[in-house]
């Protein structure tokens, strides 16, 4: 539930006297070659260290304020992130077994001897969610809405699942028991093998989804709408006897259902979701997000593989109750896809159905046009497609550990012509 504290801004620190303006030197991004994400990393915490020993942290009423309502997950967390440094940043199932089973006189004893640590790891988290709220109210103040991304497991080496066994898919001892992935599919023929565990949905039942409650409120917090990332797996999930090399010796076991949804409802009322309902969807899966009232996803690049008539991703099968679009992070750029994966025959049929001839020269165009265009009530276009860029700026690719989530855009890069090419596309499609 932790926010990431690299994310905290050190100029915001500097504006409120926290960092020098020569202090920020080596934290600023080079504009053009590669980028040395771990020294920027280090540079980042090295400021944060600085900018807490300059905080006059007792005196900050909101800070006090933000440890007491956040108490029932930060002090966990504070807690985990300092046994992880005086481990060596060894994951907590190494640790030795007082602090590996979380037992209570040993953490208490590890606290009192290192309060500083955990007092800095809450200041962090403190700033970071001060400065996430001052962003969402500047996009607020100019219109925008924020969706945010919600990924339904957690790592296995995470505060949650150290602190909440028992929610989780572990043995006795602390290992894995069932690993979450899904079976061989569009992406890659070996499945997908996760690492994470899957949850253990009676004890969350029995608990009245407390853990779940308190998850999607601080989400709430955080983002005006939350897309619920693998959502088949509320219906059923594909859960892998830990020890597997790949995920195809896996079995389907069935998730909370609408159970989940309707305590979630009790406490919320509207619920703020949009379901990744994409994979291996059955009729239970399609069931289950009606009865929720949640709008679902079409991916343009999906209708296109086999033959676009029969495909639900297709415009012409979509419905109000989505979002559409060209590709998620999961997927290439559409300039990639359609150069490096796109066969030729598929490449016919694609230009068929839209009736021009379609090449690299304007395909990114044509399946913006199409997003568009859809009856689907939002339509959502990666950066990367409306940049025109090619597969080595793809955001992440599924089944690999290395290379992803390093992309970011260059200021500069969102040109005036593309804001008016979208403003037309917004009055031409009604949106």
């Amino acid at each position: 539930m932790a926010g990431n504290p690299l994310l905290i801004s050190p100029e915001m620190l500097a504006a409120e006297g926290l960092l020098e303006a020569q202090e920020l030197k080596d934290h600023t991004l080079p504009a053009t070659g590669e980028i040395d994400y771990e020294a920027v990393i280090s540079h980042k915490n090295m400021l944060l260290d600085k900018a807490f020993s300059r905080a006059e942290r007792g005196r900050t009423s909101s800070f006090g304020k933000f440890c007491r309502e956040a108490k029932h997950w930060l002090d966990d967390y504070a807690l985990f992130v300092a046994l992880r440094k005086a481990h060596g940043d060894q994951p907590w199932y190494t640790w030795e077994a007082p602090y590996k089973l979380h037992n209570p006189d040993a953490l208490k004893k590890f606290a009192a001897g290192h309060a500083p640590a955990l007092e800095l790891e809450r200041w962090k988290q403190y700033q970071f969610y001060r400065q996430w709220e001052n962003l969402k109210s500047y996009c607020h103040r100019q219109g925008v809405s924020l969706l945010g991304d919600m990924p339904i497991y957690v790592s296995y080496d995470s505060a949650d699942v150290w602190a909440n066994p028992h929610l989780f898919s572990l043995n006795g001892d602390r290992s894995l028991r069932g690993i979450a992935g899904v079976p061989p599919d569009y992406f890659n023929s070996q499945g997908q093998l996760w690492g994470m565990p899957v949850f253990n949905w009676p004890a969350h039942q029995k608990e009245g989804y407390r853990w779940w409650i308190r998850r999607v409120s601080l989400n709430r917090q955080l983002f005006d709408q939350i897309r619920l990332d693998h959502f088949r797996a509320f219906a059923s999930y594909w859960e892998v006897p830990a020890g597997e090399k790949t995920a195809i010796r896996g079995s389907w076991k069935p998730g909370p259902g609408d159970g989940l949804f309707k305590r979630l409802t009790e406490v919320f009322g509207t619920l703020p979701f949009v379901a990744e309902d994409l994979g291996e969807i059955d009729d239970a899966v399609h069931s289950l997000r009606k009865s929720c009232g949640l709008p679902g996803m079409k991916v343009l690049q999906f209708a296109f593989g086999g033959d676009p008539a029969l495909s639900p991703h297709a415009p012409h099968h979509h419905e109000k109750d989505f979002f559409v679009y060209t590709g998620t992070h999961d997927n290439n750029t559409t300039l990639g896809w359609f150069g490096t994966e796109l066969g030729k025959s598929a490449r016919k049929r694609l230009g068929y159905y839209c009736g021009i001839d379609v090449s690299e020269n304007n395909i990114n165009d044509v399946m913006i046009r199409m997003a568009y265009a859809s009856v689907a009530q939002t339509a959502v276009i990666p950066m990367q497609d409306l940049l025109k860029l090619d597969e080595s700026s793809r955001m992440n690719k599924p089944g690999t550990t290395t290379g992803n989530w390093t992309w970011q855009m260059r200021g500069g890069e969102f040109s005036a012509e593309i804001a008016r090419q979208l403003s037309r596309y917004i009055h031409l499609y009604n949106r």
